[in-house]
């Protein structure tokens, strides 16, 4: 089978080539395109992709005819496209400055500054929309018979865009919602593998709200604990008695939401946003593969240790009990393993359970039938079928309904290049609190981001 990787020079590429390298199947990935507009980094993720394959073959395979996949590097998105089987889609519209620009304009406004939630993954969706677009229409005429897996953040808008285009064949992914309910069974002593997940929302706004064995809902249990709800990520972020109060376990990007405040204070101490964070870090890694290409990998993998030990680092700070992530969270794997297991369900047939972004149709109550939600699915070669879950309690529910309104205005603001409809997202975003703040957003991003201006100006 072909994989085209668009966003093929980002870093994370060779974490979804490192799970491709461990899949032995008997109808599995033998050609990666890597496409991507940025040729020295597709170049540097090219050399690091090689010294993996060598690495596999030296450690798993000595003396077998085993290959790994086949690695063609191109800017051309049609000659990616071409005979694709799968798409991945991780691009980053804008790049780092554009990261940069939707925290820093937040935080200058007073509000939170983060990528994909409040005003940041606003301004950062109403740049990526109109690609994710176009790309979905590349995908119809030249490899219409693909199956498009999106990572491209906001994942849940980006992948509802393409949907728009290209219906069911886009199914979007997370690693969120699984290392979530990992982690909560795990506190349970029990496998996931063994328990039905009860988990609802959007992207990045999401509720475990159940884990069951046969008729039996083990979470209750877990919330009644104080000890091993303690131990668990979720327990030290949002506190026992807020999870208590809740009777659910909330995503780790709720935080946002339930302590903005505490989010926005702690961020605006540190000397760098997140992203400012990664476009030093990652502007060193590039060079230090152009500098000493033969040692590519070592200096991938000590960075990639180093960005997912600090990752969502504001929101353990100041905790009753500070802390940092643990060892299986910053060993473990994530995204790559669930793009994984999708294809191989749907390629060979092999059922999975996973957590991912489809249409909700039917499943949640509320909210559109077209809207793309993140609740559990059943996978096999047809697709993804999504698996009954509880309705959104009230509090829940309101909040999905009022992102997901953004979400639809943010792809009509996209679509129409309409700045009306672009500071009508942001204004109805329950993380902005002013239609004036709305519109001063909105203009210092486009003056700082040229993607983003070119959005709604007419040629």
């Amino acid at each position: 089978m072909k994989l085209a990787i668009l966003g093929g020079g980002g870093f994370r590429v060779p974490l979804v080539f490192g799970a491709l390298l461990g899949d032995l199947g008997a109808r599995r990935v033998e050609t990666v395109v890597l496409h991507d507009t940025d040729e020295m980094r597709l170049g540097a993720i090219e050399r690091v992709l090689a010294q993996q394959a060598d690495q596999a073959r030296a450690q798993r395979h000595p003396g077998s005819a085993w290959a790994a996949p086949r690695v063609v590097t191109t800017t051309s998105l049609d000659a990616a496209l071409d005979g694709a089987d799968f798409v991945f889609s991780a691009m980053r519209v804008g790049g780092l400055a554009g990261r940069t620009a939707d925290e820093r304009v937040a935080l200058d406004l007073g509000l939170l500054g983060q990528e994909t939630t409040g005003a940041g993954g606003v301004t950062y969706g109403l740049r990526t929309v109109p690609v994710a677009l176009r790309v979905a229409e590349r995908v119809r005429a030249v490899a219409p018979d693909a199956w498009v897996i999106n990572f491209t953040n906001p994942a849940g808008m980006v992948t509802q865009a393409m949907q728009s285009v290209l219906g069911e064949r886009v199914v979007g992914i997370c690693d969120s919602p699984l290392g979530l309910a990992n982690r909560a069974a795990g506190a349970l002593g029990r496998r996931l593998d063994d328990l039905e997940i009860d988990y609802a929302g959007l992207n990045h706004l999401g509720w475990l709200q159940g884990l069951r064995s046969g008729t039996t809902d083990l979470l209750p249990d877990l919330l009644a604990d104080a000890a091993a709800l303690g131990s668990i990520e979720e327990g030290r972020l949002f506190g026992v008695d807020w999870l208590q109060t809740l009777q659910t376990v909330p995503n780790e990007y709720l935080y946002y939401y339930y302590f903005t405040r505490d989010a926005i204070g702690q961020i605006t101490t540190e000397a760098q946003t997140r992203g400012e964070y990664l476009v030093d870090q990652q502007a060193s890694f590039y060079a230090a593969v152009v500098s000493s290409p033969a040692q590519a990998l070592s200096h991938w993998d000590a960075v990639r240790r180093e960005r997912n030990a600090t990752y969502m680092q504001e929101t353990r700070r100041e905790q009753a009990h500070d802390h940092e992530r643990s060892t299986a969270d910053v060993e473990g794997g994530g995204y790559e393993g669930v793009a994984l297991a999708l294809m191989a369900a749907i390629a060979r047939d092999e059922p999975a359970r996973l957590i991912l972004n489809v249409r909700n149709g039917t499943t949640l109550p509320g909210l559109p039938p077209d809207a793309v939600v993140e609740v559990p699915c059943r996978v096999t070669s047809s697709g993804p079928q999504t698996l009954p879950v509880s309705p959104l309690p009230g509090h829940a529910l309101g909040l999905a309904q009022q992102v997901k309104a953004v979400d639809e205005l943010v792809i009509a603001a996209a679509a129409e290049r309409s700045p009306t409809l672009a500071v009508e997202a942001l204004a109805m975003h329950p993380l902005v609190d002013s239609v004036t703040t709305a519109r001063e957003i909105l203009d210092r991003c486009r003056a700082r981001v040229p993607s983003l201006d070119r959005v709604f100006t007419r040629s």
